[in-house]
C-alpha cells in the first residue's frame, strides 16, 4: 500500500485539503491571544489576617499557628509558609499541580472557619484568602500626581475615576492600587490635658464613637403619604470632630479640641509613594498595578487601556498627571516579534539550504511549501486548544522549522533519484514516495515520541512546556501528512530534472564540489567499517566524556531577561525612625537617578503591601528602551551595586523580574536558602554564623536574610492583683495602648461613595520616647483615673521585626543572587557545603522557591531524557518489528550530547532548563538520520540479498545527500536562535546552542558510528537466531532499481 498514491491521483483534492488548513490556520493566528507565558492555573491560595497592635511574636502564635495547624489537613498541600509581623500575618499555600486552585481555595476557607473559634476576639475581621497566580503578574503601571492637590484626593481619584472602570475591562482581573493615602480625620492626644482633668484615653474613645453616629430611625405612614426618618449625627471632618464634647469637668464642656490636635488627615502616614523622571523629582504619586486574567490577550488589554486613559484623563482634575510607569507589553511584543523575525529567517535560510543543494527551482519550492502550511496548519490546532501566541509557542514553531521540512526532503529527494534512473515524473512520484513511505511514518512518529513525555511531564515546568511539546508534536504531524500528500503530488507534476545540455555553470560548480565530498566521505569510510573495533573504543569514550561533561558543565535554572524593569528592595536598620528612613531611601533614588539607562524611578517607604516592616523600601525602576541605553539590565545592576553599596546605614538589593514566576516567599534577593527548627534558640544561632560565611562565598551578591531580633521594644507587664483593685481590666488597658500608640480606628465616617477612617494616637511629641507611657491614664470603673504605671510594669527589651514559618515550623531565610558568569548550581553546592559546616544537627536547611524548582526540574529531566529515548526506542521497536536496530538508530546520541554539552562550555553558557529541552530534541533530530541508513540497508538485505556490510555501505552512500541536507536545514534554522539577538533571547539562545553544537559534532560522528553499529548489531541479532526484519505488509516496497552510489 502506497500511503501517497491517493493523493497523487486526486492533485485537486490535495490542493483543497492544503488550501482549508492554510485558511484555518491563518483565521486561527488572527484570535489567538498574546502574552508572556503559557497560562497555568498555579494552585496557590494567599491567607491575610491583621490585630492591630499586636507585635510579631503575638501574631505568630495566637493567628497564624491556629491557622496552620488547620492548614496542614487540607489534601495536596505541598508547602506553606508565614510572616507575621506588627499587626498582620500573611500566609502563603502551595498546592500539588493536580489540584485545582478554585478546589483548594474551598478548602482553605473551610480551614479558617474551623480555626475561628482559635483566634483572638480582637481582630477587626476574619481571616481573608485570595487566589494567586504568579504568571499573571501586573502588566501596567500607571502613576498619578499632583503638585498642588492633597495626596488622598489623587487617591481617591485614581480608586474611583480611574481603577473601576479599567477593572471592567475585558480581561482585566483586579487593579491593585499602591501609595494609596485616604482621607481619615486623626486625633492626637496630649496625655497632660487629659491627667489635668482627670481624664483617661478610653473615655475619649468612648465620646468620640458615641458623638459620631448614623442610625435607622424608622419611617411616618399617613393616609396619602410615607416618610423617612433619618437622624443623622455624624461629624464628616476635623472641623466637627474638633467641637465635639466628651466630658464636663466642674460645669464646663470639655471639647476634644481641648486636649488633642484634631486635623483632616490620611489613615496611614507612616507610608509614602514617590515618583521620579527626568523632569520630576521627590513627588508624592499614587500607582496603580494592572493584573491581566488567566490566558487574556496582554497586548491587546493594555491597548484598550491606553486608549481609555485621555478620556479617564478628562474625567479627573486637571491638577492631576497620570502616566505609564511601566508597559510589561512593549516587552512581551518586542520578544514575540524577535521570535516572528526568527521565525521568518530560519524559514528562510532553510529554503536556502535546499535550493543550494538541489538547485532546481521547482525542486526547492516543492518542500519548501511544508514549512509555511506546517506552521499555519499548526496555528489552527493551537486555537482549537486554546494556547496562546507566546514565547514557548513561538519557539516551539521556530525550532521546528529545521526538522517539519526533513520529510520533505527525504520525500523529494527520493523522487529525484528515481527520476534521474530514467523514470517519469508520475512514475518517480508513486515509486520514491511507496519506498520512502516508511522511512517518513518511522521519523514522524520517533519525532514526536521525544515529547511524549514532556507531555505528561509533572509540576510547575511540565505546565508550562506541555503547550511547547504539544505545538512542536503538531507542525511535526502536519509536516509528515504535507510529506506523504501535497510533496508527491506537486513532484508528479512540476518536478523535472535538469540535463547536461541546461545546467549552468553554477550547477556544474556546486555539483563538482559536492560529488567531491561525497567522493571524500566514502574514502574515508571503508577504513571506518575495516577497523570496526577501534571505531567502537572511540564511541564508547565519547559515551564517558559526554557524561564527565555533564558533570563538568555549570547548570542554571531560567535566564533572565531584560524586560526594560528592574526591581529593588531596600533594608536599613531595625530601630530606624519612618524620618530617618525617608532620608535614607532619598539616597538610593538619588544614585540611581543619575545612571544614564534610567527613565523613570517609584519608591515606596513603611509597612504596606509587600513591605513587611517600616524599616523596608521598594523601588520600581523604568529603564531607557534598549536602544537608548548602551547597558543590558544586568550589566546596570552591576555598575549600580557598588555605588550603592557605599551609602551609610541602608542596603539595596536590585534584581531583574523573574522569567518564569515561581512563587514562594518574598525575600531581597531571587534565591532562598531556609534554615528550620523547633529548637528556636538554636535557629536564632545558626543565622548570623551562616549568613557570614556565605557572604564569603565568591560569585554571590545581595547575601541577606530575613532574621531580624533587635527590634527595640517596650513591654507593659499587667499586675493583675492591682488593676482588679482599681476596677480595671486587661483589656481596658490594652484599649488605652492601642488608642495611644496604635494608631487604630475608633470610629468611621459614612459618604455616599466611600468611608473613612477617625484615627486615635497620641500627640508625636509623646511618641518617641517610652518614658511617655508614664503619662497615660486609664479611667476605671469606679470612676477614678489610675495612671498606667500604678496597674502595670514597663520595662525595655528587644523583639523580632517579622517571625516566619515554613511549614508551620520556625524558619527563617537567607537569600542571595549570583554574579554574571556563576551558575546556580556552583552557589548550591557552596552554600550546601558551607552549612553541613555550620548547622547544628537540631537545625534543618533546604533550598525553596525558584531554587528548590531548580534542584526538582534536573532530577526530572534526567529522567525526563532517559524517558524519551525508551519511548522512541518502543516506537522504533513496534515499528521495525525488531529488538535489535532501534539500538542503531539511537547509536549517534551520544555523540549529540557530547557536542551539545562541548558547545555550551566552550561558550561558556550554562546548561538551564532551555538549553537541556534543546538536548531532548536533539535526541528526536539525530535519530532521523539513523532511520534512512537502518531503513534503506535492511531494504537491501531483504530485497537483493546484500550482506549487512555491503548493504550499509550502500545505503550511506545513497543517504548521503538527504542525510546532509536534512541536518543543515535543522542547523540554519536553529542558527538565528543560537545567535540570541533580540529581546527575550537570553532564554532562547542556549536552546540554539545545545541544538547547533550537537548537531554538528553527530553530522560527522554518525555517519561513521551508526554503520559500525549496524554491522556489529546485525551479526549479534543473527548470533541470537532473530530472523529477517519484517515490515508490515502494508509497507512493502518493490525491489529496487541500482542507484547511483552502485
Amino acid at each position: 500500500m502506497n500511503l501517497s498514491e491517493l493523493f497523487i491521483r486526486r492533485p485537486v483534492m490535495t490542493t483543497l485539503v492544503m488550501l482549508g488548513i492554510v485558511i484555518f490556520g491563518l483565521m486561527s493566528y488572527v484570535l489567538l491571544p498574546i502574552s508572556a507565558l503559557p497560562n497555568v492555573d498555579y494552585p496557590f491560595v494567599n491567607v491575610s489576617a491583621s490585630l492591630p497592635g499586636a507585635t510579631p511574636e503575638t501574631m505568630a502564635s495566637s493567628v497564624a499557628a491556629p491557622l496552620e495547624r488547620q492548614f496542614t489537613e487540607i489534601a495536596g498541600l505541598n508547602s506553606f509558609n508565614s510572616t507575621s509581623s506588627t499587626g498582620s500575618t500573611n500566609i502563603s499555600l502551595q498546592f500539588d499541580f493536580s489540584r485545582k486552585v478554585t478546589d483548594a481555595a474551598k478548602d482553605v476557607q473551610a480551614a479558617i472557619a474551623a480555626a475561628a473559634g482559635q483566634l483572638p476576639a480582637g481582630m477587626p475581621r476574619p481571616p481573608t484568602y485570595r487566589k494567586v497566580n504568579p504568571s499573571v503578574s501586573p502588566i501596567l503601571f500607571l502613576y498619578l500626581y499632583s503638585k498642588t492637590l492633597p495626596i488622598a484626593a489623587v487617591g481617591e481619584a485614581a480608586e474611583i475615576t480611574i481603577a473601576e472602570p479599567i477593572s471592567m475591562i475585558s480581561g482585566v482581573a483586579q487593579v491593585s492600587v499602591y501609595g494609596q493615602k485616604q482621607y481619615a480625620v486623626r486625633i492626637q492626644l496630649d496625655p497632660r490635658e487629659l491627667a489635668t482633668r482627670g481624664m483617661g484615653l478610653n473615655q475619649v474613645k468612648t465620646a468620640v464613637q458615641q458623638g459620631n453616629v448614623e442610625l435607622p430611625t424608622g419611617s411616618l405612614s399617613g393616609p396619602d403619604k410615607r416618610y423617612l426618618i433619618q437622624a443623622n449625627g455624624q461629624l464628616t471632618d476635623a472641623a466637627g470632630y474638633r467641637s465635639l464634647i466628651i466630658s464636663y469637668k466642674n460645669g464646663a464642656a470639655v471639647r476634644l479640641g481641648d486636649v488633642a490636635t484634631v486635623t483632616d488627615d490620611v489613615q496611614n502616614n507612616k507610608v509614602t509613594n514617590r515618583f521620579y523622571d527626568q523632569n520630576i523629582a521627590n513627588q508624592p504619586s499614587i500607582v496603580l498595578a494592572v493584573q491581566p486574567q488567566p490566558g487574556a490577550n496582554t497586548v491587546n488589554i493594555v491597548d484598550e487601556i491606553k486608549q481609555l486613559m485621555p478620556t479617564l484623563q478628562s474625567q479627573i482634575p486637571p491638577a492631576i498627571e497620570m502616566g505609564v510607569l511601566y508597559d510589561r507589553s512593549q516587552s512581551i511584543r518586542a520578544s514575540v516579534n524577535d521570535v516572528k523575525f526568527t521565525l521568518v529567517l530560519s524559514i528562510g535560510l532553510v529554503i536556502l539550504v535546499i535550493f543550494v543543494f538541489l538547485r532546481n527551482l521547482p525542486a526547492t519550492i516543492i518542500p519548501s511549501l511544508a514549512l509555511p502550511i506546517a506552521i499555519i496548519g499548526t496555528f489552527a490546532a493551537m486555537y482549537l486548544l486554546g494556547y496562546s501566541l507566546d514565547n514557548l509557542s513561538l519557539m516551539a514553531l521556530t525550532l521546528s522549522v529545521g526538522f517539519v521540512v526533513d520529510d520533505a526532503i527525504v520525500v523529494l529527494e527520493n523522487i529525484v533519484r528515481h527520476q534521474e534512473m530514467g523514470e517519469t515524473p508520475h512514475e518517480a512520484a508513486l515509486n520514491g514516495s511507496r519506498e520512502i513511505g516508511f522511512t517518513i511514518l518511522s521519523m514522524t512518529l520517533s519525532l514526536v515520541a521525544v515529547f511524549i513525555p514532556i507531555m505528561f511531564m509533572g509540576g510547575l515546568i511540565g505546565r508550562l512546556f506541555h503547550e511547547f511539546a504539544i505545538t512542536i508534536s503538531i507542525a511535526i504531524l502536519v509536516s509528515g501528512f504535507v510529506s506523504l500528500s501535497l510533496t508527491p503530488m506537486l513532484c508528479s507534476r512540476f518536478l523535472t530534472t535538469q540535463h547536461n545540455h541546461s545546467q549552468n555553470r553554477l550547477y556544474r560548480l556546486s555539483e563538482g564540489a559536492f560529488n567531491a565530498l561525497l567522493s571524500a566521505y566514502e574514502w574515508t569510510l571503508k577504513p571506518v567499517l575495516k577497523f570496526r573495533f577501534l571505531t567502537l573504543i572511540v564511541s564508547v569514550i565519547i559515551l564517558a566524556m559526554t557524561v564527565y561533561l555533564f558533570t563538568l558543565v555549570p547548570k542554571g535554572f531560567i535566564p533572565t531577561e531584560d524586560t526594560g524593569q528592574l526591581m529593588g528592595n531596600t533594608k536599613t536598620a531595625q530601630d530606624i525612625s519612618f524620618s530617618d528612613m525617608l532620608r535614607h531611601q532619598q539616597a538610593i533614588v538619588d544614585i540611581i537617578r543619575q545612571d544614564p539607562n534610567i527613565d523613570a524611578i517609584n519608591s515606596t517607604v513603611g509597612a504596606s503591601g509587600p513591605n513587611a516592616s517600616v524599616n523596608s523600601g521598594r523601588v520600581t525602576i523604568r529603564l531607557k528602551p534598549r536602544g537608548q541605553r548602551q547597558l543590558s539590565a544586568d550589566e546596570i545592576i552591576q555598575e549600580l551595586t557598588p555605588k550603592l553599596r557605599r551609602v551609610p546605614g541602608i542596603q539595596a538589593f536590585l534584581r531583574s523580574p523573574s522569567a518564569i514566576p515561581i512563587g514562594g516567599q518574598q525575600t531581597n534577593s531571587t534565591y532562598q536558602f531556609t534554615l528550620q527548627s523547633l529548637d528556636l534558640q538554636a535557629l536564632r544561632q545558626s543565622i548570623p554564623l551562616l549568613l557570614a560565611k556565605v557572604k564569603t562565598i565568591p560569585g554571590l551578591r545581595g547575601v541577606d536574610s530575613d532574621l531580624q531580633l533587635s527590634t527595640p521594644q517596650v513591654q507593659v507587664q499587667v499586675d493583675h492583683d492591682k488593676a482588679a483593685t482599681f476596677g480595671i481590666t486587661a483589656q481596658q488597658i490594652g484599649s488605652t495602648l492601642g488608642a495611644a500608640y496604635g494608631s487604630g480606628q475608633i470610629s468611621t465616617i459614612y459618604t455616599p461613595n466611600n468611608q473613612f477612617y477617625v484615627i486615635s494616637e497620641l500627640k508625636p511629641e509623646f511618641q518617641t520616647d517610652p518614658s511617655a507611657l508614664s503619662m497615660l491614664y486609664i479611667q476605671s470603673s469606679k470612676g477614678q483615673t489610675i495612671p498606667l504605671n500604678a496597674v502595670a510594669t514597663i520595662t525595655q527589651g528587644v523583639s523580632p521585626l517579622t517571625v516566619n514559618h515554613l511549614s508551620g515550623l520556625p524558619s527563617a531565610t537567607i537569600s542571595f543572587d549570583t554574579l554574571p558568569g556563576v551558575s546556580l548550581s556552583q552557589a548550591t553546592e557552596a552554600i550546601q557545603k558551607v552549612a553541613q559546616d555550620v548547622l547544628p544537627p537540631t537545625v534543618t536547611a533546604s533550598f525553596q522557591g525558584s531554587t528548590q524548582v531548580f534542584q526538582q526540574s534536573f532530577n526530572d529531566l534526567g529522567w525526563l531524557l532517559l524517558v524519551s529515548i525508551v519511548v522512541i526506542y518502543l516506537i522504533l521497536g513496534i515499528l521495525y518489528e525488531d529488538f535489535i536496530h532501534p539500538l542503531t538508530i539511537l547509536s549517534g546520541l551520544p555523540s549529540a550530547g557530547f557536542g551539545a554539552l562541548l558547545t555550551l562550555l566552550i561558550f561558556q553558557v550554562e546548561l538551564n532548563l532551555y538549553s537541556f529541552i534543546g538536548i531532548i530534541l536533539l535526541v528526536g533530530i539525530v535519530k532521523k538520520n539513523g532511520i534512512m541508513l537502518v531503513d534503506f540497508a535492511i531494504d537491501k538485505q531483504r530485497n537483493e540479498g546484500k550482506l549487512p556490510y555491503d548493504a550499509i555501505y550502500e545505503a550511506c552512500v545513497v543517504r548521503f545527500r538527504p542525510i546532509m541536507m536534512t541536518t543543515m536545514a535543522a542547523l540554519v534554522g536553529t542558527l538565528p536562535i543560537a545567535l540570541g539577538v533580540g529581546a527575550g533571547s537570553e532564554s532562547r539562545r542556549p536552546l540554539g546552542i545545545a541544538i547547533v553544537g550537537g548537531l554538528l559534532f553527530s553530522q560527522v560522528l554518525t555517519l561513521y558510528l551508526t554503520p559500525v553499529f549496524y554491522t556489529y548489531l546485525e551479526a549479534l541479532r543473527k548470533r541470537l537466531g532473530h530472523s529477517q526484519l519484517k515490515l508490515p505488509r502494508f509497507f512493502y516496497r518493490p525491489k529496487a532499481r541500482p542507484s547511483r552510489g552502485n
